[in-house]
């Protein structure tokens, strides 16, 4: 079992270091707000540091899952960062969804440390973490990310080792554009379904088992219909999602304008007061009949 300094203790965050203290993995955490890092402990046990080096200082392993690249950069180069605590040969593993110019970065200042560094972002939401379903997409070095496997398999059900530093990174946005699409299709459809006055339980029960089928449609189509948003990925992080994949485009040369259009219609929900509401909120936009 591993010394792990486990730093971010949000939706997903929490559930995630949960199961590796469960595995046998013993944790020392932080989170910016120390309560919900005490809280954290009181359920799983562990340490509470008082910022990410000295939760790092007698890690084998660190792990985040944060919120923005200057949340990222902070916790790692800033003044009281992990990089400033950890040991040569020592593993750093971020969950966080950012930019590939960060997980680069991240890379190439972990090798000046002698650090292995592995880009992870996540996909399989709230429901995922808590399950220990996760899927991840793996940028790095193979020694680092056959090292970062091992602690992984605790709370993922697919790991995916897609290339160098910054390859997981533009995997996420990938999923991010897919999501996009698949959200809105199934937000027409619900509503379509309202305004034809059809039973929406049957219409899932029809429609779900065949081309149809996507995890949206499974994890979202009832609470949708009950306007249940009160869970999830929250539309403001999905919106900083889109913002890096429309960035990366605008380098690349890749056009989406579905996903532009997406982010625009995500927009309108902010307007109407549903920053922390879950993605399937992008249905609120969609006046029922």
């Amino acid at each position: 079992m591993a010394n792990i300094a486990f730093i971010g203790l949000g939706v997903m965050g929490g559930p995630i270091a949960g199961h590796l203290a469960k595995a046998g993995h013993r944790l020392t955490v932080y989170n910016r707000s120390i309560g919900k890092a005490k809280s954290w402990a009181e359920a799983y046990g562990g340490e509470v540091a008082i910022n990410p080096a000295k939760a790092a200082e007698d890690a084998e392993i660190v792990i985040s899952c944060v919120g923005t690249d200057d949340d990222l950069s902070q916790i790692t180069l800033g003044r009281e960062g992990v990089f400033r605590a950890m040991k040569p040969g020592s593993l750093f593993i971020d969950h966080t969804t950012v930019s590939a110019r960060i997980a680069r970065q991240l890379y190439v200042e972990g090798q000046s440390l002698g650090l292995y560094s592995v880009d992870a972002p996540l996909t399989g939401g709230q429901i995922g973490a808590e399950h220990g379903t996760l899927s991840i997409m793996c940028g790095g070095a193979k020694p680092a990310v056959a090292a970062a496997k091992i602690v992984m398999q605790a709370y993922a059900a697919r790991i995916v080792h897609v290339g160098g530093a910054g390859a997981g990174q533009t995997t996420k946005m990938v999923n991010q554009i897919c999501l996009a699409g698949t959200l809105q299709g199934v937000a027409e459809a619900l509503r379509f379904a309202q305004a034809a006055n059809l039973d929406v339980e049957k219409i899932y029960e029809a429609i779900s088992g065949g081309a149809a089928q996507s995890w949206v449609m499974d994890n979202q189509w009832k609470t949708m219909a009950q306007d249940n948003f009160d869970f999830g990925l929250s539309v403001d992080w999905m919106r900083k999602d889109l913002e890096l994949a429309l960035d990366e485009a605008r380098a690349n040369g890749a056009t989406l304008p579905m996903t532009a259009l997406v982010d625009q219609f995500y927009a309108d929900v902010q307007a109407m007061g549903g920053h922390r509401q879950d993605i399937s909120a992008l249905v609120r936009r969609i006046t029922r009949a």
